[in-house]
């Protein structure tokens, strides 16, 4: 039987892995925001510790359906009044570690949603 790849006309996350994140051929070493419809920046923090509620104030600037939150390496939540800039706006925001995070991006994002994955990438564990 002979597959073909389905047509993905959104950014695609290509891969991941420890310290590292695949947008199209590159390698985003970095915490970025991505989203379906072009947006591909650093996101000015390196670890969980670092988020702060302007991070979802710039978040909510975004025209977004969702945002991801990739948490890092592992599943952590942030205090849910910082998430009030979002809901202000009506946009819906998903929390998981940043692996779950790229997956789940690439499936709404070839569904055509509007999403912003906001993915923590955390150095690898030494």
């Amino acid at each position: 039987m002979k597959f073909q790849p389905d047509r993905f006309d959104a950014q695609s996350i290509t891969g991941y892995g420890p310290g590292w994140i695949g947008v199209g051929p590159e390698k985003v070493h970095t915490s970025l925001l991505l989203g379906s419809r072009g947006l591909c920046m650093p996101w000015d923090c390196s670890r969980f510790e670092d988020l702060a509620p302007g991070h979802f104030a710039q978040l909510a600037q975004h025209d977004a359906e969702l945002v991801l939150l990739g948490s890092g390496n592992r599943l952590r939540f942030v205090p849910p009044a910082w998430l009030q800039p979002l809901m202000a706006r009506r946009i819906g925001i998903e929390t998981m570690d940043t692996a779950a995070a790229c997956r789940t991006y690439n499936i709404l994002a070839g569904e055509g949603r509007n999403v912003i994955a906001a993915l923590i990438l955390e150095s690898p564990p030494s």
